[in-house]
């Protein structure tokens, strides 16, 4: 990562914050660890005037969703499956509709997303992606229509945060850049549920096409 300045556009740039969400803390069923310290610093982002255009994302599962281990007789959280021939890690149970867990942050300027776009609603299929769903029963992974939004909101730059570093926002990130958009990833505002796999998903992303940035390169236009 360089330490040049950054130019934001309010005008085509997106600010993208992903699942800022209780049950991704300390003290939930699936915790990044120090999740919760990014409350203040994206809800600064948000407030600083930067972006015009801010998506949330939500986690928002049925109870009975097919990525919950509970769901699974004889399985355990974080093994792994075979869904619709792809890999499916199992989870704890989390996010689940109309929990205090699944609301966004309370301490949050939320009055400032312009968009708030829920995600894995079906319960047969997972949702790691703001831009697509998992692979479903037919083998497509469908559009959950942000791309599109963004488009229409003549958006050509997004910019990433959030949890989890190394799944959602890791996901989002790569298939905004598969979308054709100039991806963004504010790596210090992102927490891994898996701090092991950062040299992973540092490769993987720059691999995508992703742009590793910080925070504090931004810079209004």
């Amino acid at each position: 990562m360089s330490d040049e300045s950054i130019i934001v556009d309010a005008d085509s740039a997106a600010l993208l914050v992903v699942d800022m969400q209780p049950d991704f803390m300390p003290g939930g069923p699936l915790a990044a660890p120090e999740g919760d310290a990014l409350v203040e610093p994206i809800g600064r982002l948000m407030a600083s005037g930067l972006f015009r255009h801010i998506i949330a994302t939500q986690d928002w599962h049925p109870a009975d969703h097919v990525s919950f281990a509970s769901q699974q007789p004889g399985r355990s959280p974080f093994d792994t499956i075979e869904l619709y021939g792809q890999p499916q890690v199992l989870w704890p149970d989390h996010c689940v509709q109309d929990t205090p867990g699944a609301a966004l942050h309370p301490d949050m300027p939320w009055r400032h997303a312009t968009l708030v776009l829920r995600k894995a609603t079906d319960p047969a299929v997972d949702s790691y992606s703001a831009f697509r769903s998992n692979h479903g029963p037919d083998g497509r992974r469908p559009p959950t229509g942000l791309a599109g939004y963004l488009r229409d909101h003549g958006v050509s730059e997004v910019f990433l945060c959030g949890l989890a570093r190394d799944y959602c926002v890791k996901w989002s990130a790569e298939d905004g850049a598969a979308e054709g958009f100039a991806c963004h990833f504010l790596w210090d505002l992102t927490r891994p549920v898996d701090p092991a796999a950062d040299d992973a998903v540092r490769r993987d992303l720059i691999g995508a096409g992703v742009r590793l940035v910080e925070s504090s390169q931004l810079k209004g236009a």
